[in-house]
């Protein structure tokens, strides 16, 4: 017989742990609603002010929820708040940040809608929040999900720009692909284990009952690492990667080109290392090859780009094989060195991409190369900018970037794919050829390549801009790339603050050594 209903218990729900999340979720509908205000103030300020608000008390709440080693399930163990969470979250919420920030003087929220622009790029970042605590296989399904319908809107919010659309296109038609491949490899690793959660996957893995060389574990876990891959940039699931970031604005290009990265990384460590740790064996070498095959595949794909916004689209695949090298080894330096990377990876991308933003929007060669031709006499400030980001890049010593690259190769070398670790010095080496043409290019003048030209367009500069103006023309641009080209250099001197949170976050899972 049925339970009386007075028997019936819901769900204990830890409401502090869970109120960093639920500052954005909240916030995705407050910023909605205000956008069907009427009047240009409150779509032009009160909306996106609204939308910094909503982040910062998510980072605030981070701050005040944060215990390191302190694990918390919440929702009936379907999500954990632990350190490398919450870490990884603050990331979402600065990528949220300079999103907004790029996006004042763009096409994209006028086109769509202010309040809808924004409450979808909210509605994003709760998403992958929700997937960075996936403690489940059905949180992680859910959690991807939401952070990705939302990103294929956002690829198409210039309505009025045929490759906006074409890059929605594109990402919803790939995306969905990697979602189904995912979903049937997660499915496969719940038929051989018997359970959702990755404490009780780990745990039937340690049983005699179920072989970790398991048939239909490994064809599970294949296909869920494929789904990942995708989301991920990983070679050869990149081909979407170029395409979408050229076409996509440029702010949501940012934000992607970070924020999606970081949320794929955090799954990775999470669901390999918490609930597959005893099958390392068996993941390890497959994602070795996947990296090898990336960090290849990306630096030689962008040597003959053009597009400032492909040369890096093209950069973020060999950098997603940078990162795997730390998940491949399955150890807590491993870990640290890939949360480490992520934030430096950060702080490198934002300082390019906001230049880019900032030249695309007054030069009629768009994002073209040809566009920073001289902009260390046109606007040295911007151009100082970009030096230090493509030096950051390419693993440039007194960067964060050296510093991130060097604490990726100790991790595998003490994980033994000392292998792996000279690769990612290879790779730096290779990618010194597109890096320092863009350098080249500011510093020197035009670079010619042996390429097809880029077809002029018009634009419409923005409001008071001149060839010697950038600054005073795109004041809140200017100011992103140079406080984070500065964070570039700093963190490349004085490494410290993030080593320490990153040994924080090596402390959230205890399985490993």
């Amino acid at each position: 017989m049925m339970a009386p209903f007075a028997e019936v218990q819901a769900p204990v729900i830890d409401y502090e742990a869970l109120s960093p999340l639920m500052a954005t979720l909240g916030g995705s509908i407050v910023v909605l609603m205000a956008g069907l205000l009427r009047g240009r103030f409150v779509q032009t300020v009160l909306v996106p002010l609204l939308t910094v608000v909503s982040l910062l008390t998510a980072i605030g709440l981070v701050i005040w929820v944060w215990e390191p080693g302190d694990t918390v399930p919440i929702i009936e163990g379907a999500v954990d708040v632990d350190t490398l969470a919450l870490g990884v979250s603050i990331l979402f919420y600065a990528a949220g940040l300079v999103c907004v920030g790029l996006s004042l003087r763009a096409d994209a929220p006028r086109e769509a809608g202010w309040g809808e622009y924004y409450a979808l790029l909210l509605g994003s970042i709760t998403g992958m929040v929700v997937l960075a605590q996936s403690s489940n296989l059905i949180t992680l399904f859910v959690g991807l999900e939401l952070l990705s319908i939302p990103l294929y809107v956002l690829c198409a919010t210039e309505l009025r720009r045929r490759t906006s659309l074409e890059s929605g296109l594109k990402y919803l038609v790939i995306g969905s692909v990697g979602s189904a491949t995912l979903l049937y490899g997660l499915a496969l690793i719940y038929g051989a284990t018997g359970t959702v959660s990755f404490r009780g996957i780990a745990t039937a893995l340690a049983g005699d009952e179920l072989s970790v060389s398991d048939p239909l574990l490994l064809t599970g876990i294949a296909l869920t690492l494929t789904g990942l891959a995708f989301k991920a940039s990983v070679a050869p699931f990149h081909q979407w990667t170029p395409d979408v970031y050229q076409g996509a604005p440029t702010p949501i290009t940012t934000f992607m080109a970070v924020a999606t990265k970081a949320a794929a990384f955090a799954i990775f460590l999470r669901l390999l290392e918490s609930a597959l740790p005893l099958a390392q064996l068996q993941w390890g070498p497959a994602l070795a090859a996947l990296a090898t095959v990336t960090i290849i595949v990306g630096n030689v794909g962008a040597i003959p780009q053009r597009s400032l916004k492909r040369l890096l689209a093209w950069s973020s695949v060999a950098q997603a094989g940078y990162l795997l090298a730390g998940v491949v080894v399955g150890s807590r330096l491993g870990l640290q060195a890939t949360v480490f990377y992520l934030a430096v990876y950060l702080i490198m991308n934002v300082t390019a991409f906001a230049v880019v933003v900032a030249r695309e929007r007054v030069s009629e060669h768009g994002d073209d190369i040809t566009s920073i031709a001289n902009l260390g006499q046109i606007s040295p400030w911007l151009a100082a900018a970009m030096t230090i980001a493509m030096l950051s890049l390419a693993g440039f010593p007194a960067t964060a970037g050296f510093i991130g690259k060097f604490y990726l190769i100790d991790a595998a070398v003490a994980g033994d794919y000392a292998w792996l670790g000279i690769l990612i010095v290879v790779g730096s080496v290779i990618s010194m050829a597109y890096y320092l043409r863009v350098v080249a290019t500011m510093w020197m003048g035009r670079v010619e390549l042996e390429l097809p030209s880029v077809p002029r367009r018009r634009v419409k500069p923005v409001s008071g801009w001149s060839p010697e103006a950038d600054l005073r023309a795109q004041p809140e641009v200017a100011a992103i790339a140079l406080a984070f080209a500065v964070l570039t250099i700093l963190f490349g001197l004085w490494p410290d603050p993030l080593f320490d949170a990153a040994r924080e976050m090596g402390t959230s899972i205890s399985a490993l050594r």
